[in-house]
């Protein structure tokens, strides 16, 4: 992912009700919901959603299917991995991090000087 695509995420993830809607679209899988059902979750106005939605839609995170007369709306678990992955990327400069349990993420070890500080 390219560095102009990462701020365009990071800054449609920095906002309240688009962070929440976007972690219930990763909640509810590839089935996606109901824009109604967003709203009513996240107890915002339909047209505030509609905006929230457009702008998560313009960073590439999420995406929009018609089905009949109803949008639904599920996470690009592509892009959500893309940006992970770019975030992640160079941590512990490209060696293996000090935990040695793989699913609690990046966790350094904290260098000898930084321990007698």
């Amino acid at each position: 992912m390219d560095a102009d695509t990462i701020i365009r995420a990071l800054g449609a993830l920095a906002q309240e009700h688009r962070l929440a809607a976007f972690r219930l679209l990763v909640q509810a899988g590839a089935a996606g919901l109901p824009a109604g059902v967003l709203a009513e979750r996240l107890a915002v106005p339909n047209s505030s959603l509609s905006f929230h939605l457009a702008q998560l839609s313009h960073a590439g995170l999420i995406r929009q299917e018609r089905q009949g007369r109803s949008l639904i709306y599920s996470a690009d678990y592509a892009a959500m991995n893309g940006l992970i992955g770019y975030l992640m990327e160079n941590c512990c400069a490209g060696a293996v991090c000090g935990s040695d349990d793989a699913s609690s993420g990046c966790a350094p070890a904290i260098s000898d000087e930084r321990k007698s500080a």
